[in-house]
């Protein structure tokens, strides 16, 4: 299923990599996402109470994924996420951090507790805490990493 299809009730809310997001996250860390059964785990993802988002594997990764409330505090819609290369959502001072975080995540599969400076498409900067980082497989393949957090708040 193509990143541009916008999650919905037709497909499950992008059921497809939702369970890719959470069978990932619960092979690495033996943590479930969420909890709840798979028929709703879509719906149940994109309207969580925390961010979830994910990118591919291209040279330079464009984000594939990003539930609800991911969207509403970067304020993209669905078409402007999913265009938006992943290094891009962290301002420029940041994304050599970034890299190294990444290089650190496929190397061990995952890590907890990241912090760092965000920024939404208006420019609002805001600082992530305790986000979980990991690498996500289908089939034994590598398709991508994915990132979740609960807590962020402004930057002055």
């Amino acid at each position: 299923m193509s990143n541009r299809i916008i999650p919905s009730a037709e497909n499950c809310y992008r059921q497809d990599q939702a369970i890719i997001l959470c069978d990932s996250f619960y092979r690495l860390t033996g943590r479930k996402l969420l909890d709840c059964d798979e028929a709703s785990l879509g719906e149940s993802l994109y309207f969580a109470p925390f961010v979830v988002v994910s990118h591919d594997t291209a040279v330079e990764p464009i984000f594939n994924y990003a539930n609800k409330m991911a969207l509403d505090l970067f304020e993209m819609s669905w078409e402007q996420f999913t265009s938006l290369p992943s290094r891009q959502s962290a301002e420029q001072p940041q994304r050599e951090e970034r890299e190294r975080l990444l290089s650190e995540v496929a190397a061990r599969g995952y890590i907890d507790n990241y912090t760092g400076v965000r920024i939404s498409r208006t420019g609002k900067r805001f600082f992530i805490r305790n986000a979980t980082v990991w690498n996500l497989q289908q089939l034994g393949e590598f398709v991508g990493q994915a990132a979740m957090f609960r807590a962020w708040s402004p930057v002055q």
